[in-house]
């Protein structure tokens, strides 16, 4: 069964979906993306038309399938030890001077949880067994389930420092070769949840130390952006830092935070 190719007025009704849910805001230059990836799901139930897909999607005839397409637009490619100078800054001058009683971070758009687990690395080798945690929270439920399984592929590995992976990483043999598992000892101290940064967030969440948002706020147009941060920054200490990636910058964003340097705020 072929299908037709997608028109600009049903490329809209996504974009105007997938904006209303979770604040992405998707380019023009997006619309064969969509396509692609949402081509495997008209295949799936036998459609001709992303129109009816779309029809499909929003109907309560089919509960899980919105999720599903949420899944499909929104997971992004990450990987360990990404932009490692913030796990420098992080491990130098936020945890070397650290004296409290629970240290808690944030990985605020985990995707399949390397962030997380990256931080969990730095964690281990600063503070030890002392009293730390890690939250770790997307809006696709597809890679909160990889991210607790802690399986990855080793190509995921190009930053990581060969010790650390001997360290917290069992590697696969047999039907796992390729693959390594973080180890239990570290997976039981991060744990994962779906959060929708577009909605208000659980009070059982608490405070922070540190939220990393990285590679998020490219997604989003200035006014999402505004609202998205300032509502993490509640969940912030003060004197809290708050990170975000290379390439974003929180210019005229928030007068809440104080910048360290580009890409490293933090909180009065």
């Amino acid at each position: 069964m072929s299908i037709a190719p997608i028109t600009p007025e049903e490329f809209e009704r996504f974009r105007c979906l997938i904006y209303d849910h979770a604040g992405i805001a998707l380019t023009p230059e997006k619309k064969v993306m969509v396509a692609s990836r949402l081509a495997k799901r008209l295949d799936y139930y036998q459609l001709q038309s992303y129109g009816e897909y779309y029809q499909l999607a929003i109907s309560p005839d089919y509960p899980h399938e919105f999720q599903t397409l949420v899944n499909i637009l929104t997971t992004n490619e990450t990987y360990f030890f990404r932009e490692p100078k913030h796990f420098e800054f992080f491990q130098q001058q936020i945890l070397k001077p650290w004296r409290g009683e629970q240290f808690r971070v944030w990985s605020a758009a985990s995707s399949t949880g390397e962030e997380a687990y990256t931080l969990a690395m730095v964690l281990a080798e600063n503070l030890g067994m002392r009293n730390w945690e890690i939250f770790g929270s997307d809006l696709s439920t597809r890679v909160l389930e990889v991210a607790r399984h802690g399986v990855y592929p080793l190509d995921r590995l190009d930053q990581m420092d060969k010790r650390l992976l001997e360290k917290y990483c069992l590697k696969g043999v047999r039907s796992q070769e390729g693959f390594f598992r973080v180890e239990s000892k570290l997976r039981s101290r991060v744990k994962f949840d779906q959060v929708n940064l577009m909605s208000i967030l659980p009070p059982s969440l608490g405070k922070f130390e540190v939220i990393f948002l990285r590679n998020v706020l490219i997604y989003f147009d200035q006014d999402t952006k505004k609202q998205v941060v300032e509502r993490l920054i509640t969940a912030l200490k003060p004197g809290g830092h708050f990170i975000i990636s290379h390439s974003e910058s929180l210019h005229r964003v928030t007068d809440q935070l104080q910048m360290i340097k580009p890409s490293i705020y933090r909180k009065p």
